[in-house]
């Protein structure tokens, strides 16, 4: 890979969810542009990807998505979505408890490591 986007996500707790909007419409564009993505949940955000939260709705207006679709349109663009393996271990939900569309846990260190490669660019959200 020559380069891509990595994406961090922390800043989103279930009880902003139209702050998640835009970090996904960023993965979906990249992706369709045909940029390698990849997504890291941490810290409260981490919460978006368990199966249980599926049918929440993300974003704001008559237009919202579920998370489920958000996770399901994005990995089918070939981004790669992952939980941060502190965060997950913090909230106390394991591997098991992440949605269908997650693609499991990663590191800060391998995620950062992925973010400063050359061509790579990395954005917080």
């Amino acid at each position: 890979m020559t380069g891509g986007l990595a994406i961090m996500v922390w800043s989103c707790d279930l009880t902003r969810p139209e702050l998640l909007a835009t970090p996904f419409m960023t993965a979906q564009a990249a992706a369709a542009l045909d940029m390698p993505v990849k997504m890291l949940f941490s810290s409260q955000s981490v919460q978006w990807l368990l199966a249980a939260n599926r049918d929440r709705l993300v974003g704001f207006g008559a237009e919202r998505w579920s998370i489920g679709r958000h996770l399901e349109t994005t990995a089918g663009l070939g981004v790669e979505i992952r939980a941060c393996t502190q965060a997950l271990h913090a909230s106390g939900a394991v591997r098991f408890d992440l949605n269908e569309f997650c693609a499991g846990v990663e590191g800060m260190v391998s995620f950062v490591e992925q973010g400063r490669a050359p061509g790579w660019q990395m954005l917080v959200f």
